[in-house]
């Protein structure tokens, strides 16, 4: 008997997914010159495409060149050649698969010595303890800031289309700008992008309403979504129910389930406040409730790694597989799946007691399996957490020289 996991999926749009399997995103940091994509992130995607996913989702790229997640991040905007992006969805769609670039702003979430802007809804600061000093102090975005932003998604969501991706994913999850506009612990607004769930949810809604107009019917638009946040107070299950609900009417595709925030790294299995402890598929819980309601197919991410997981997961009516860490580990895990065998080694979590340090070294340990894939080489998942983190943070001052210089000269050049 055929599982549903290798049956196709039809979208709203008129796609079809090959089968329910979706490499989730995960953040790369391996922008080339001029925050453009290069041959590693080609590399790394051709492994990926010939693993047997049905659908591959790109990590962060970011819509606005004054702010990214980290320095190594890839930038669309109105000024970035697209033959990049172009060399990237073939290389995404090189194994048959459909490829979506998910496009996203950090908003405060960006680190202190990054240079241009750090913005929130208002200007609360991140907060981690002994560690909040890393992250920028953000300012409230103004009316203008925020229609700007709108148009900056819409902008990258045409581009990526004209590039040959099949989709975009907007990233409105674990605490990126959209997040916070959906957070009531971090919007603070008292005008109409902010207060009730409707208002808090207002620029996500325009943003979907200004891709959906920017790009062919077929072209598929996605939305990442916290089934909850996982901090008292916050967005939570309720508010992502009414937000899947308010999507639907405006050409959705599917919606992305995941939660945390760098405050509760749920998406790493280390919530803030211990609601969850789940060793794999972190959220299905909340994804269960949300399956009964919701009128649109959705993804589920966050510690999936073995096939028994996955048809359980599908068995409660989630349409979609996401996996990040294991296809880090085993690219080609759905070829694997496909011939009833499993991966034979799997990434240890990091227990660290400082949990944004165990988070931080958990991206890192698999950011270093990402670049060994996009050199060719196998993974390696047993590397020690402090010694991926420390090659990270070298990686990572490297790669901020280069933003520093590439901005200040692209900045120079709008001003000329």
């Amino acid at each position: 008997m055929t599982s549903e996991l290798f049956s196709p999926l039809s979208l709203r749009s008129g796609q079809v997914l090959g089968n329910r399997i979706a490499k989730a995103a995960m953040e790369e940091n391996m922008a080339g010159d001029g925050q453009l994509p290069d041959d590693r992130l080609f590399t790394l995607y051709r492994r990926w495409a010939a693993g047997g996913t049905g659908l591959l989702i790109t990590g962060n790229v970011m819509v606005h060149a004054e702010a990214l997640t980290g320095p190594g991040g890839v930038v669309l905007d109105e000024h970035a050649p697209l033959k990049p992006f172009a060399d990237w969805a073939k290389a995404g769609k090189s194994g048959g698969g459909a490829i979506w670039m998910q496009i996203n702003h950090p908003g405060r979430q960006v680190a202190s010595d990054m240079p241009g802007v750090v913005w929130g809804p208002s200007d609360v600061a991140v907060s981690l303890g002994k560690h909040s000093s890393r992250f920028g102090r953000p300012t409230a975005m103004t009316q203008k800031q925020i229609e700007d932003t709108v148009t900056r998604y819409a902008v990258t969501a045409h581009r990526a289309e004209q590039a040959g991706f099949d989709g975009v994913e907007i990233h409105a999850a674990h605490g990126y700008l959209l997040s916070q506009f959906l957070s009531p612990l971090v919007n603070k607004r008292t005008d109409q992008w902010g207060g009730s769930l409707e208002n808090r949810a207002r620029m996500l809604l325009d943003i979907v309403r200004a891709v959906r107009a920017s790009v062919s019917p077929a072209f598929a638009v996605a939305v990442k979504l916290n089934s909850a946040d996982f901090q008292r107070g916050g967005f939570d299950a309720d508010d992502a129910r009414q937000v899947i609900e308010m999507l639907a009417p405006l050409g959705v595709d599917l919606v992305e389930l995941s939660g945390g925030s760098y405050e509760s790294p749920a998406m790493t299995g280390r919530p803030s406040d211990d609601r969850t402890q789940a060793r794999e598929a972190y959220f299905l819980d909340l994804a269960k409730d949300l399956v009964k309601t919701s009128p649109l197919p959705l993804m589920l991410t966050g510690g999936i790694t073995r096939r028994g997981t996955a048809e359980r997961v599908l068995d409660s009516g989630v349409a979609v597989i996401g996996m990040g860490t294991a296809l880090a580990v085993t690219p080609d895990l759905p070829d694997l799946w496909s011939n009833r065998r499993e991966a034979d080694r799997q990434m240890e979590p990091v227990t660290w007691s400082d949990k944004a340090l165990a988070s931080a070294a958990s991206m890192a340990k698999v950011r270093h399996q990402m670049r060994r894939l996009a050199r060719g080489s196998s993974p390696r998942p047993g590397t020690h957490p402090a010694v991926a983190l420390i090659s990270e943070q070298r990686k990572q001052r490297r790669a901020l020289r280069s933003y520093r210089a590439w901005l200040s000269k692209t900045q120079s050049a709008a001003a000329q």
